[in-house]
């Protein structure tokens, strides 16, 4: 199991090659780009090969995808990634109905329309806001997918939870689709509060155990990434999730 790490969570942990460096000696074989990482593609991959590490998928804003996708192949191809993602849509972009949403669907369809022409696959990551009902009860997240039937799905799986939902129901319903997962923990209760309520990997109140076996065999997940949104120790948060998660393969 080639366990991968999403970089954003060290964004405040730099220099980039002292973190680069720890993860490969805790013993991550990947590791996931989103846009902090992409000023030098070249030197970047550099520093991954120095240390074993390799980034087969990367986050990319939708405005890149629409308005610069010779830009994001360029980084994409020096970097290695194979899976482009859509990561994000700001707040003040998201669509308040169901019309404006699985237009927004659309959008991405096209996306990983070019991406596929291109020879890359393509997927959207979801937050909470997908789940959070609109004026008709429906979900964002299924016009999202409805819209968009031949895009992969990275799912985070705390942000769903947060979102309200239970994730079990759309494994079993999309499980397919699921290209890439983002390991996440939400903390106990009166714990993780200068985390933004996050915690390390198997040491929160997500089952993760039992779904990573869940994820394994009913969906077609690849990659599987470490990711904590404001961790305040990086070192100790990247070693006891991947300790965590090696022993749900024992």
């Amino acid at each position: 199991m080639n366990w991968s790490f999403q970089l954003y969570s060290a964004r405040n942990f730099q220099p980039w090659n002292g973190v680069v460096k720890m993860l490969g000696e805790l013993g991550y074989k990947q590791v996931e780009g989103f846009g902090g990482v992409y000023d030098d593609p070249k030197a970047f991959r550099a520093e991954l090969d120095k240390n074993g590490l390799a980034m087969p998928t990367g986050h990319f804003s939708i405005d890149a995808l629409e308005n610069d996708f010779d830009g994001v192949r360029k980084i994409a191809d020096a970097l290695g990634i194979k899976l482009m993602i859509c990561p994000y849509l700001m707040p003040d972009q998201r669509p308040s109905d169901a019309a404006g949403w699985r237009g927004f669907g659309e959008r991405l369809a096209k996306a990983g329309e070019t991406a596929k022409k291109a020879g890359y696959g393509f997927a959207w990551h979801n937050h909470d806001f997908e789940f959070k009902a609109l004026a008709d009860g429906s979900l964002p997240q299924d016009h999202i997918l409805s819209a968009a039937p031949d895009i992969g799905w990275e799912m985070d799986v705390a942000w769903v939870v947060r979102g309200g939902a239970d994730p079990l129901p759309w494994i079993e319903k999309h499980g397919k689709r699921i290209v890439a997962v983002h390991v996440k923990d939400m903390a106990k209760p009166g714990e993780g509060l200068d985390e933004d309520g996050w915690s390390d990997v198997g040491h929160g109140t997500i089952d993760w155990a039992g779904l990573f076996k869940t994820l394994r065999a009913k969906s077609a997940a690849q990659y599987f990434i470490m990711e904590q949104d404001n961790p305040n120790d990086i070192e100790r948060y990247a070693r006891r999730s991947i300790a965590a998660a090696k022993s749900w393969q024992e």
